[in-house]
């Protein structure tokens, strides 16, 4: 990849963001919307963001509204900063596109940057541009990627990735993250944190895309609902005692058996199941408004606040203090 510097940029750099049929939509609109929001410190605009696609024209997302877009051609005869593959479902079949392999693999030698919004972590790839690199996509899908691509460090916990010039980001809106952190790289963190109070976001989110319910995701990997009462009744007795000994004689089993049994079951050992539920409901008092943090500790069966605040670190990665601010009432 070529070498560059802030000062050899043009003024305002040229964004291209890549479509394919039934492209998700927000994941080219959110960034396409921060980008054009950034402006230079005389006030112009920062970016110029077009849409491209292989043959040009409209090309219809996942909503069923059509976007219009240039063809690949116009960044052939002069090359863009910055290179985007959008995301969506439709991301998977686009990979195999050897007219959008052929594409990228041009842009990579003559643009600053390549990155992905969501699934379209698997275009690039596809394209060998991920090989010995970190880089992260929907947590849905993170487990394929891994598979398919031994050779990409994967991060399933990531809001975006950058390794020597190749960006990948989270689900959906964290192509917005994205977008942010490489205002924050090409101008300063004061534009950035401009744009994310002008469009109500965080320059920086805390914590990682994780924000699903243990208790749900852990069930569903459950075979026959053998625990389901068990889990029912620890969920309406979070404060109460959950230890092994205490779930065993729940369940009529000997601690061993018990403890064996669930951990091949429910794919997680009995104590770590405990901490997930307490932290999953603890999270949904905060974001509810519906307690203090000081009266989380005993509410959910944490015992004192190091004790909640290791278990949200553990879960989250994040400290309850912060994720009150960024998602509590």
């Amino acid at each position: 990849m070529p070498s560059f510097s802030a000062k050899h940029l043009p003024s305002q750099r040229h964004v291209a963001i890549v479509l394919f049929d039934r492209t998700k939509l927000i994941d080219v609109t959110g960034p396409l919307q921060v980008f054009n929001d950034a402006r230079l410190p005389s006030g112009e605009k920062a970016y110029r963001v077009s849409l491209i696609s292989e043959a040009g024209g409209p090309v219809v997302t996942d909503t069923g509204f059509a976007l219009e877009t240039q063809p690949f051609e116009t960044c052939r005869a002069s090359p863009p900063d910055t290179v985007i593959v959008s995301g969506g479902d439709s991301a998977i079949l686009a990979a195999r596109s050897t007219a959008l392999l052929s594409f990228l693999g041009e842009m990579k030698g003559q643009c600053r940057r390549l990155a992905s919004v969501c699934l379209g972590a698997f275009v690039l790839a596809h394209g060998g541009h991920l090989d010995g690199r970190r880089a992260t996509t929907h947590w849905e899908n993170c487990a394929q990627l891994r598979e398919e691509f031994p050779q990409i460090d994967v991060h399933s916990d990531a809001i975006f990735e950058e390794d020597r010039g190749i960006w990948t980001s989270a689900g959906v809106t964290a192509g917005i993250d994205m977008a942010l952190a490489m205002i924050e790289q090409d101008l300063n963190r004061s534009e950035a944190l401009r744009l994310a109070q002008s469009l109500v976001l965080h320059v920086r989110r805390t914590g990682g895309q994780h924000q699903f319910s243990a208790a749900l995701t852990r069930q569903m990997q459950s075979k026959g609902g053998e625990f389901d009462d068990l889990i029912a009744k620890m969920l309406a007795h979070l404060s109460s005692d959950l230890s092994v000994p205490r779930l065993a004689a729940m369940a009529r089993m000997s601690e061993r058996s018990f403890a064996r049994k669930f951990t091949a079951t429910m794919g997680t050992a009995p104590a770590r199941f405990v901490e997930d539920l307490r932290v999953d409901a603890a999270c949904e008092a905060l974001q509810r408004g519906e307690a203090r943090l000081s009266e989380l500790p005993f509410l959910f069966g944490f015992g004192n606040a190091e004790r909640m605040r290791r278990a949200f670190h553990r879960n989250k990665g994040i400290a309850p203090s912060d994720y009150r601010i960024r998602f509590g009432k």
